[in-house]
């Protein structure tokens, strides 16, 4: 039986990770369709017709609510879930007199959502016993979700639980996945990236040592300028003058 889900969010760090959570942990959804606004929703709803749809409330161009409406006029509402970082009771309420089967509040647990758009295609379709995959896979998934995270994040003041939160595990595990499968601390590789992104900022030779440092996320020149030369093997300034 060919299933079709829809994931409808415009946050690309919420969607894409739900998404690969669902593709890496079960085959049952044979089409996984992505919206990043409302009307792109809509237009997916009209032309592809998924089964079961993932939807979050603030949305550009369209919001939530408005993207359930047009798909119930003309007769084609998916199983619809709503995602959203409002609480309000008014939203929850407009959603399911349009329709909604459930309404989570952000954040929520990947495993969570898939145990719960599961349960949809159970209802849809009958129960099947879903196939799963090896821890292995799940580890080394769930670690390039928080390297991805990481990478589009370095800059901000970002900390262990912010990104295990995103990857939907605890602090204890990300970190024990980070020394088994990269051989380094969850810190080593956050400066990593930070002092990659700062050697970029050196070559182009128009910010002064401290403004990158901040710019990467280092909130310590001095602090910076130790990380700097313990991955190089030499201070910012030389590194600078060593490009032209």
């Amino acid at each position: 039986m060919s299933i079709k889900l829809l994931i409808a969010d415009d946050e690309d760090t919420i969607r894409n990770g739900i998404g690969k959570y669902i593709q890496l942990h079960t085959d049952r959804f044979d089409k996984i369709y992505f919206a990043r606004n409302g009307q792109e929703a809509v237009n997916i709803i009209f032309r592809d017709k998924p089964d079961i749809m993932l939807l979050d409330v603030q949305m550009p161009i369209m919001d939530g609510i408005e993207v359930m409406q047009e798909a119930r006029r003309a007769d084609i509402l998916p199983y619809t879930v709503i995602l959203s970082a409002y609480d309000e009771f008014k939203y929850c309420q407009h959603a399911l007199r349009l329709g909604a089967r459930e309404y989570l509040l952000k954040p929520v647990r990947s495993s969570d959502i898939l145990q719960l758009i599961n349960q949809a295609a159970d209802k849809l379709f009958g129960v099947r016993a879903d196939v799963q995959i090896t821890p292995t896979e799940e580890k080394n998934h769930l670690v390039e979700l928080a390297k991805e995270y990481v990478e589009e994040h370095y800059y901000e003041n970002l900390m262990l639980m912010d990104v295990a939160q995103k990857a939907g595990i605890s602090p204890g595990y990300l970190s024990t996945l980070f020394q088994k499968q990269l051989s380094k601390g969850f810190v080593d590789y956050l400066n990593e990236i930070r002092i990659e992104y700062a050697c970029t900022y050196l070559r182009q030779n128009y910010l002064k040592t401290y403004e990158i440092a901040y710019k990467v996320g280092f909130k310590d020149e001095k602090y910076f300028s130790k990380v700097f030369k313990k991955l190089k093997g030499k201070s910012p300034s030389e590194y600078r003058k060593e490009s032209f």
